[in-house]
């Protein structure tokens, strides 16, 4: 599910780069945008979905978390990230995720704030409504700037 629906991030970024040339609007006016003023912009919202696909993934197989600059700026730059992500996924062995149901996660150790999760709940819970959140966000984005995007190309290949 990760990997379909960072395709899709990437396929309607893709849509939206030709969009925007297409009509000559610069591509700043879509990667700085907002739902909302208080809100990150399209780029920290891709950048943040990226974050919690491969935090995700890396938590339930009990790997280190990669850690990323996101000084992405850029349509192309964000399809690098959206790839190196995906090629993280891909990477991780399937037997990593044995038992990861009952793995404990634990995010922000030893800080006031610090969560404590069985794999599963930090899975359905937590990890996947963020990741959903953010990619949710950046289609809402683009699509109420005009680009031309529906539920198919939200839901990607599957």
């Amino acid at each position: 599910m990760l990997k379909q629906l960072l395709g899709s991030l990437a396929e309607i970024l893709a849509r939206t780069e030709a969009h925007a040339t297409e009509h000559k609007i610069d591509h700043d006016a879509y990667l700085q945008a907002r739902l909302f003023p208080d809100m990150f912009p399209l780029l920290r919202q891709v950048q943040i979905a990226c974050d919690f696909a491969k935090g995700v993934s890396a938590r339930l197989a009990d790997v280190e978390v990669p850690v990323y600059d996101d000084k992405e700026r850029s349509f192309a730059e964000l399809q690098a990230l959206i790839a190196k992500t995906i090629g993280f996924v891909d990477g991780l062995e399937p037997a990593l995720f044995e038992g990861a149901e009952d793995r404990e996660v634990v995010l922000r150790p030893g800080t006031p704030k610090e969560r404590r999760f069985g794999g599963h709940d930090y899975l359905v819970h937590y990890g996947l409504p963020q990741f959903f959140f953010h990619v949710t966000t950046t289609y809402a984005i683009l699509r109420g700037h005009g680009v031309n995007i529906g539920k198919r190309d939200f839901m990607g290949k599957y």
